[in-house]
């Protein structure tokens, strides 16, 4: 590594490091995949401790930038899959639209009453039943979302494993029961996950994520679905355009 560390500035050396890294990533110098030096090696690289170099390497796992894998080491990660916020969307013809495969692991499906402020939210009775759909979504088998959904049952009655299975949410709700949800609000913040999350996303606990609670509505404008997602934040990022 060609770069040097000012041991004299009032900047970490940690996050200096880090900087060089970051940028060996955004040139291209270092690919999607490909190993990095390890901790002795910058270690020695840059008359560092070996606890700086884990701490910027540490940093940019949790961040994204790369990806720890026991026993071989650490790798450049893939990149982010980006969204545009500027119009709807969904996740299977976003994720179809970039080459990639989308699939639905569908981890439950109960008949449930919600908490009052769901319940606002679909502009139900409190002791009206919903359809709580639980789903891990991948793309090329990678897990990248596990959300949430709440549908009144009025509006699907009978909805099964066996349908999902055969056609995405939006679709059969359309193909089935002539709902089409024609636009939704979103709102995002920042989020660690916790330990269950971590199981079905394949990630350690405490990594970046967004909750990301989605309202979709139908064309009249009713409410038809509130959905809350946890989104790895190693692997997406949203974005918008201000004119």
């Amino acid at each position: 590594m060609s770069h040097k560390l000012d041991h004299g500035s009032f900047i970490p050396l940690y996050h200096q490091l880090k900087d060089i890294i970051k940028e060996k990533i955004e040139s291209g110098e270092w690919a999607p995949g490909e190993k990095i030096p390890s901790e002795n090696e910058m270690r020695n690289d840059f008359e560092i401790s070996r606890n700086t170099a884990k701490k910027a390497i540490e940093d940019l796992v949790q961040e994204g930038l790369l990806d720890r894998k026991q026993g071989r080491g650490t790798f450049v990660s893939k990149p982010k899959l980006e969204q545009s916020l500027t119009g709807f969307y969904t996740f299977s013809k976003v994720m179809a639209a970039k080459g990639m495969n989308p699939t639905d692991v569908i981890i439950d499906i109960e008949i449930k009453r919600v908490k009052s402020s769901i319940a606002k939210t679909l502009q139900i009775n409190i002791k009206e039943d919903v359809v709580a759909l639980r789903r891990l979504r991948k793309a090329n088998n990678e897990p990248i979302i596990l959300e949430t959904s709440y549908i009144p049952t009025s509006l699907i009655p009978g909805l099964s494993r066996e349908d999902l299975e055969q056609y995405s949410l939006y679709d059969f709700m359309e193909k089935k029961y002539g709902v089409t949800v024609s636009k939704a609000r979103e709102v995002f913040e920042p989020v660690l996950i916790r330990d269950y999350e971590s199981k079905y996303l394949e990630v350690n606990e405490g990594y970046p994520a967004l909750l990301l609670d989605r309202i979709a509505f139908n064309k009249a404008g009713r409410p038809v679905e509130f959905c809350r997602s946890i989104v790895r934040g190693d692997r997406c990022r949203f974005y918008t355009e201000l004119i």
